[in-house]
């Protein structure tokens, strides 16, 4: 454990707890096989939730050749909407930071697939996202 995880009874607490949770490609679910293609984040504290995505096209089809680039990448962009709101959010538009995060973990059999969901503590979400963004997917 590092200095930077301990807080003291004496000393103020600015930073949130936040959710977040890979964006993983399994382009064929028969073999399980995965590429970490992005990620999620949720902040309830301050009503964040955000996605960033990667696609490493030589991963992916370096596990299926046969892969649909455009409509994983397609399908990325689509959770990005999710997260945003506004237009591009559809029938999502309306719910809160908290239901979109969870409508997005869900379990699904799909080839873009959401991993487990994991916590930690930060004063910046957004950065959050692209600090995970570069340790787990890049």
């Amino acid at each position: 454990m590092t200095e930077r995880h301990i807080i003291r009874p004496s000393e103020a607490n600015t930073r949130d707890v936040f959710e977040y949770a890979l964006l993983r490609v399994v382009p064929r679910i028969e073999r399980g096989e995965c590429v970490n293609a992005g990620i999620l984040v949720y902040c309830r504290a301050q009503s964040y939730v955000g996605a960033r995505t990667h696609l490493d096209e030589a991963r992916l089809l370096a596990l299926d050749p046969h892969a649909d680039v455009a409509g994983i990448r397609a399908a990325l962009g689509a959770v990005e909407g999710v997260c945003a709101g506004g237009d591009a959010a559809g029938q999502a538009a309306a719910d809160d930071a908290g239901r979109r995060f969870r409508w997005l973990i869900a379990p699904r059999s799909t080839v873009v697939q959401p991993g487990p969901v994991h916590t930690g503590l930060t004063v910046d979400p957004a950065a959050e996202a692209e600090r995970l963004l570069d340790l787990l997917v890049r």
